[in-house]
């Protein structure tokens, strides 16, 4: 009967939505809904690291997790840990990735510098718009935490703590190959001149995370990011869990 009343795009949706229906969704958090295997979310290790660095984000982020997509930043890590080229993230707020990524792979025996570039205190106004200011209030990216990223990050010496606005600060990354860099600044003009500034450092096989790429409310940043690669001529993969990746070659 549902095949002689309902045309075929229709019934290609219902067989979708019962095959859905009929599998358990084996994750649901931070816009991203799946039925497909999750299996990481039961490892031991990563569970132990992203939960001391979701700690720091304790008082800001609450309850809301971001396990996938913290996956990919620990994995990103660990395939980053055997290539030449250090650590770099711009965009650090309390340090939850750094914190996650140190004990994942227990950064504090691997020989390099994991750079931490953040004014740690909200964005600045010479390098941000009007628009990407109100957004980071909304969020609460405003009050002064350089004093505990310090205390969290100080029994730890290949760690380099670096204050201050981008662009204003990349030129002390003294670091000459990159092996991983993350980018989360929640705005296009520091994330464009980052990616512009490391490009040339960045290793063969080394990776670039793009946290915000594929986010609602994030289209300027994409564009700039699209418009980057454009220019590069390569691609970036967009992830389901709203980050954008590319692979250095």
């Amino acid at each position: 009967m549902l095949k002689k009343i309902l045309p075929q795009s229709v019934q290609k949706k219902f067989r979708i939505l019962n095959y859905v229906a009929g599998n358990k969704l084996t994750y649901a958090e931070d816009c991203l809904y799946t039925t497909i295997n999750a299996d990481f979310l039961k490892e031991p290790n990563f569970i132990r690291s992203y939960a001391l660095g979701k700690s720091l984000m304790q008082d800001s982020w609450g309850d809301y997790d971001f396990r996938w997509r913290a996956f990919i930043v620990a994995w990103a890590a660990k395939h980053a840990k055997d290539l030449e080229g250090d650590f770099v993230e711009c965009g650090v707020n309390t340090g939850m990735n750094a914190r996650m990524i140190i004990d994942y792979i227990h950064f504090e025996n691997v020989p390099k510098i994991y750079h931490l570039l953040d004014t740690f205190s909200g964005m600045d106004e010479k390098y941000s718009t009007k628009e990407e200011m109100m957004r980071s209030k909304k969020m609460g990216y405003v009050s002064d935490i350089y004093e505990s990223v310090k205390e969290t990050f100080k029994e730890f010496k290949n760690v380099n703590i670096i204050k201050g606005p981008i662009p204003e600060t990349l030129a002390q990354v003294s670091s000459e190959k990159i092996s991983l860099l993350l980018i989360d600044m929640n705005c296009v003009m520091p994330e464009v001149d980052a990616l512009e500034f490391f490009w040339d450092k960045m290793t063969h096989g080394g990776i670039i995370i793009l946290d915000d790429h594929g986010f609602p409310g994030h289209g300027a940043q994409r564009q700039a990011h699209n418009e980057f690669a454009s220019r590069k001529n390569i691609t970036i993969l967009p992830l389901p869990t709203g980050q954008g990746l590319i692979i250095k070659q």
